[in-house]
C-alpha cells in the first residue's frame, strides 16, 4: 500500500517549536498492526490516520505503542491537511473519533477544535508522586485519563526533570503538571506519557481538556492564554463552552511525501 504522509509542527507558528505530528489519509484503515508499525516507525508522539466519510473525516490516533481514544496537536495538524493540501479552501472539517464529533474551524490565525470537557476531583496525593516529580505538589486531581499534580511556582515546573520510570507505574496513562502563568500566561503546564510511550509530550492538546475547567474554578474565568513549558515549548488559547472546550492554534508544514508500506 501507499499513502501521503505529511508532517506537520502544531500549536505554534514557526518550524521546530509546539509538537510535531503525522497525518496519513488513506482510502480505508488498515489492519491495527499495520497503523501501529506505522506510528512507530514515524516515532513522533502522535500520528494521525484519516479515513473520508461522506463529506466528514474518521480520525484516529497512535502513539509509537498504542493507540489514543484523543490528540489535540494530531487533530489540529489533521485539520490544517484537510483545509491546506486536500480541500484547499474548506474553511471547516468534521472528523468522527472515539472521542465524538470533533470540529475545526478556520480562523484568523490558525485553526479553533471543539473537544470535550474532561472533568477533574481533588484527590489525596498519590503515593510517590511528589518524589516522581522532584517537587511538593499544592493539590492533585483525577479523572480516568491522567493525574494532574498542582505546583505553586511555574519556575519549579520550568526545572523539573522527573522519574519517567516512576511516572509510567501509576494508575493512570500520564502525569499533566500545571502551575499559574507567567508573564502573558493564564497557567503553565506541562506532560509527562512514558506508559503510552511518550516521555514528555512537547503541547498537548487533551490535557487542557482537562485543564482549562480546574483554570476556570481557580481564576473565575473562562477564556485563557496557556502555554505548555516542554523544551519545545507551545501556547494554546482556551475557552470553556459548557461541556466544550475550544482549543485554538497555528500550525506550519514541515515535510510531505508518501510511505510505502
Amino acid at each position: 500500500m501507499r499513502a501521503p504522509i505529511f508532517q506537520l509542527d502544531a500549536f505554534t507558528d514557526r518550524r521546530f517549536a509546539g509538537n510535531p505530528a503525522a497525518v496519513m489519509p488513506m482510502e480505508r484503515f488498515p489492519e491495527d498492526a499495520v497503523l501501529q508499525a506505522l506510528a512507530a516507525e514515524n516515532n513522533l508522539a502522535e500520528t494521525a490516520f484519516l479515513v473520508r466519510q461522506g463529506g466528514d473525516y474518521r480520525l484516529r490516533w497512535f502513539t509509537p505503542t498504542v493507540e489514543v481514544p484523543l490528540c489535540g496537536h494530531a487533530t489540529l495538524a489533521s485539520a490544517a491537511v484537510v483545509m491546506e493540501r486536500l480541500e484547499p479552501g474548506r474553511d471547516q472539517v468534521v472528523f468522527h473519533s472515539a472521542s465524538g464529533l470533533l470540529t475545526v474551524k478556520r480562523a484568523a490565525a490558525g485553526y479553533v477544535m471543539d473537544f470535550p470537557v474532561r472533568p477533574s476531583k481533588p484527590v489525596a496525593e498519590p503515593e510517590g508522586l511528589a518524589a516522581a516529580l522532584g517537587a511538593p505538589l499544592a493539590a492533585v486531581h483525577v479523572n480516568p485519563f491522567n493525574y494532574m499534580a498542582v505546583l505553586a511556582d511555574p519556575a519549579v515546573l520550568r526545572r523539573l526533570s522527573p522519574d519517567l520510570a516512576a511516572i509510567a507505574g501509576f494508575d493512570r496513562a500520564g502525569v499533566i503538571v500545571t502551575a499559574p502563568g507567567d508573564g502573558p500566561y493564564d497557567f503553565v503546564s506541562r506532560y509527562f506519557a512514558p506508559a503510552k510511550g511518550i516521555p514528555e509530550d512537547p503541547v498537548t492538546g487533551s490535557a487542557h481538556c482537562m485543564l482549562a475547567p480546574y483554570w476556570a474554578g481557580r481564576l473565575g474565568k473562562t477564556a485563557f492564554r496557556a502555554f505548555q513549558a516542554s523544551p519545545r515549548g507551545g501556547e494554546v488559547v482556551c475557552r470553556l463552552v459548557g461541556e466544550r472546550v475550544e482549543l485554538e492554534g497555528a500550525c506550519v508544514f514541515y515535510l510531505e511525501g508518501h510511505a510505502e508500506f
